[in-house]
């Protein structure tokens, strides 16, 4: 092997590798395009059978089909944010009593409480809080930010909305377009392996998402349980919605505990702070850390193994290498990329033995 064939072959290497950097730092850049895309190509699959149902059997032209179905889901989302209206009217009052000085001043005194209580038993209070540093780290003045954030978070949301039912809208009605420009541009001698993939990979993807549904289900059951049991106001809403964040892997479940939490503290809030809420907030807290323990350690890893025919340490570390990659977005996409990945693997590198190892259940 000459110098000429080394230095070609390095020089190919860091040109290779740095096309994937480009690649992936453009992929960072763009995520939030990246998921509005997503999101509209699964509403396209769900609702063009709702399309062709307007468009054969109540005779609509196209647009008005595609219109018809838009006003569909947006009923749909309607309906969910009215779902909210209670518990956003309730904690709105609860929080208009709140004065927080003398919510910091009463949480204090609880402390002081918790330390004569711990000295009784034999434990030196004083040192504990001292190591811990708690009562210097209790400040209630950031609730006015989380506010000024939540509402920049909802303006957000409207904006992708509104950016997700656009792209929707032209995936709806010119999909007969890109269906003719997808077949043009693919290559007549990988044709065949390209469909193959193409239906695996819905196929593996239906089962995902229908897992995603029925693992939030349950978590949706055994949260509304505990809210419940401990006599929780606005249980269904505040589980449905902890539910909800857990589509994001690891982060939202924690996510989801705080802000119940949160809401149990504000829900039994009548202008004091009590022990009784320390302590109903701690037991909430402690059912949705079991909740949590039952949901990573038997149903997520059974139906997401399952649905997408990975072992669930795989699934595991992709959900980590794209969650520091790509940050929450990558965390929930790193699943369905992963299984995407997997099929094109198998059906272009059939031959290769990692591909095989990983591919074998499929």
């Amino acid at each position: 092997m000459t110098s000429k064939i080394v230095a070609k072959g390095i020089v190919s290497a860091v040109l290779i590798l740095s096309a994937i950097v480009l690649l992936l730092y453009f992929l960072f850049k763009i995520q939030l395009i990246i998921v509005y895309i997503i999101i509209s190509i699964v509403l396209t699959m769900i609702g063009t059978p709702i399309v062709d149902f307007l468009r054969r059997r109540l005779k609509f032209k196209n647009t008005s089909a595609v219109i018809t179905t838009l006003l569909f889901y947006g009923l749909i989302i309607f309906g969910f944010i009215l779902m909210f209206i209670p518990l956003v009217t309730s904690q709105g009052e609860k929080l208009s009593l709140l004065d927080v000085n003398t919510f910091q001043t009463q949480l204090n005194e609880l402390i002081l409480q918790v330390k004569n209580y711990l000295t009784t038993k034999g434990i030196n209070g004083d040192r504990v809080l001292k190591d811990y540093n708690v009562i210097s780290k209790l400040n209630f003045n950031f609730l006015s930010d989380f506010l000024n954030s939540l509402l920049s978070t909802i303006s957000n949301l409207g904006m992708g909305l509104a950016s997700v039912f656009f792209i929707t809208f032209f995936f709806l009605k010119d999909r007969v377009i890109f269906i003719r420009i997808f077949n043009y541009i693919i290559p007549d001698d990988h044709e065949e392996k390209i469909l193959n993939s193409i239906t695996q990979i819905n196929e593996l993807l239906s089962r995902y998402f229908l897992g995603i549904l029925l693992q939030l289900f349950i978590v949706f059951v055994l949260y509304l349980i505990v809210l419940m049991i401990f006599g929780i106001e606005n249980a269904l809403i505040i589980a449905f919605l902890c539910a909800i964040l857990n589509i994001i892997p690891y982060i939202g479940p924690l996510i989801g505990s705080v802000l119940a939490v949160i809401l149990t503290l504000l829900g039994n809030f009548n202008g004091e702070f009590t022990s009784d809420m320390l302590y109903t907030s701690i037991y909430v807290m402690i059912g949705f850390f079991i909740v949590q323990f039952i949901d990573n350690n038997f149903s997520q890893p059974y139906i997401f193994s399952n649905s997408t025919k990975s072992h669930p340490l795989e699934i595991f570390l992709i959900i980590l290498i794209f969650g520091l990659l790509f940050g929450i977005t990558g965390m929930i996409l790193a699943v369905p990329s992963y299984t995407i990945l997997k099929v094109i693997g198998k059906e272009f590198l059939p031959d290769n033995r990692i591909i095989q190892s990983l591919t074998k259940d499929l």
